[in-house]
């Protein structure tokens, strides 16, 4: 009997404890009350981090280095960031508000007089014998990917707008794939600051393989020389499998001790860099 009633007690702490392994709720603007999409929630470096859906929806998934006062950064451009404990959020039914910047930036317009093509990053595919993938041996659901990031660092010595961003998939097992296009200044050899503060999505759809192009010139996107070495990541958001067993997609990559790429797995993680070269380009016009 003694042995029947501690066996229950140790399911119910269990069950208790699997509940609140957990945050979920929604995200929205203070403005207009609509909800956020795609807003980057994390706590930093301890390995918990997410990205809410198309409806404003998320649930952060909390593992066993979290502790109560730990802090919740929730954070979208165009928008000032909240910071939440862990212990002021429910397990369920948060809402969270954000509220617009003020600090909009004036739209900047640069004419070259003699301007002249430049790519910055590897365009060679090689012979597609190695790959980056963005599949981890650890992940046991697609929603494990959500906020995984991978790049390259670029060396900016002139000014130059950016015409179009282009990577190579030599794997892909998703009917779709939806990234987030990020910039960020590169401090103390690591990823730090946004540099660019638009909110640039685009989708691979139906197992697309191949060079994949995206067309920045409508963003007008200007990189400054002043800039220095940067880092341009691509962010996994969304997707959708093909069938139950799809879980590779994956980008050509190099050994090459004078290039640098970025990863990290999850938003407010800590970055990891390597002598990889992926597959991974800028076309621009400098000055």
């Amino acid at each position: 009997m003694k042995y029947n009633i501690t066996l229950l007690f140790f399911l119910l702490t269990f069950g208790i404890t699997a509940q609140e392994n957990s945050i979920s709720g929604e995200i929205k603007d203070s403005k207009n009350n609509s909800n956020l999409d795609y807003v980057n929630i994390g706590i930093s470096n301890k390995n918990a981090g997410t990205i809410s859906d198309a409806k404003g929806n998320f649930n952060l998934k909390l593992n066993n280095k979290v502790i109560p006062n730990d802090t919740i950064v929730f954070s979208h451009i165009g928008f000032e960031t909240e910071k939440l404990l862990v212990s002021q959020l429910k397990s369920d039914h948060n809402k969270i508000i954000l509220e617009p910047s003020e600090n909009t930036l004036k739209e900047v317009v640069v004419q070259f007089k003699k301007p002249r093509s430049k790519q910055f990053g590897r365009s060679a595919k090689g012979l597609a014998l190695m790959h980056a993938n963005f599949f981890y041996a650890m992940d046991k659901t697609i929603d494990d990917r959500l906020s995984r990031e991978k790049g390259m660092q670029f060396k900016i010595k002139k000014d130059c707008k950016v015409n179009d961003f282009n990577f190579n998939i030599t794997v892909n097992d998703f009917k779709l794939v939806k990234f987030r296009l990020n910039f960020y200044k590169v401090e103390n050899d690591l990823p730090s600051k946004i540099i660019v503060e638009k909110d640039i999505l685009f989708e691979v759809k139906d197992g697309f393989r191949g060079l994949y192009t995206l067309d920045l010139k409508p963003y007008d996107i200007y990189l400054d020389k002043e800039m220095g070495e940067i880092a341009v990541t691509i962010q996994w958001i969304e997707s959708v499998k093909k069938d139950e067993k799809s879980k590779f997609f994956a980008i050509s990559t190099a050994v090459a001790p004078t290039q640098t790429s970025f990863s990290r797995e999850r938003n407010m993680n800590t970055w990891y860099k390597s002598d990889q070269s992926l597959t991974f380009y800028l076309n621009t016009m400098c000055q």
